[in-house]
């Protein structure tokens, strides 16, 4: 019997300020320098492409909370990513990345043509690698 995919949750403590920290996963440049190149820009309901390994990725801006929440919906799997900020004082970030809306573990995801569990599994340790190069980027 099939399981429901757990979401991928990664909380990275960086050496900079909420501010620079929100530049960086909110606008189209700053996300082009740690994650993908895009067409996004920083406005609720905004339709935008992540340029990923399998093609253009369409995605949209579900939720904009300066400088503490930035949510959109990637591909057509129903997958949302959401980059949570939490000041921890003027020169450090609490940074959390969601990656939500998986399908049960049996399920076939699109593009990639393999089951949930494994796909989540190699995108999991992606995010690491992503989020350490943001890090790198911040810091």
């Amino acid at each position: 019997m099939s399981e429901k995919v757990q979401d991928i949750v990664q909380k990275v403590e960086f050496n900079a300020p909420i501010d620079k920290v929100w530049k960086t996963v909110s606008t189209s440049e700053g996300i082009a320098a740690w994650f993908m190149p895009n067409d996004f820009q920083l406005e609720l309901g905004h339709d935008f492409h992540l340029q990923s390994p399998f093609g253009p990725s369409p995605c949209k801006v579900i939720e904009v909370e300066p400088p503490t929440k930035l949510s959109f919906t990637w591909d057509v799997d129903g997958w949302i990513v959401s980059f949570l900020l939490k000041e921890i004082d003027s020169t450090k970030t609490e940074f959390t990345l969601i990656h939500a809306g998986w399908k049960d573990s049996d399920e076939i995801i699109g593009k990639a043509n393999e089951k949930a569990a494994i796909i989540r599994d190699r995108m999991n340790m992606g995010w690491t690698q992503i989020v350490a190069k943001l890090k790198g980027i911040v810091e």
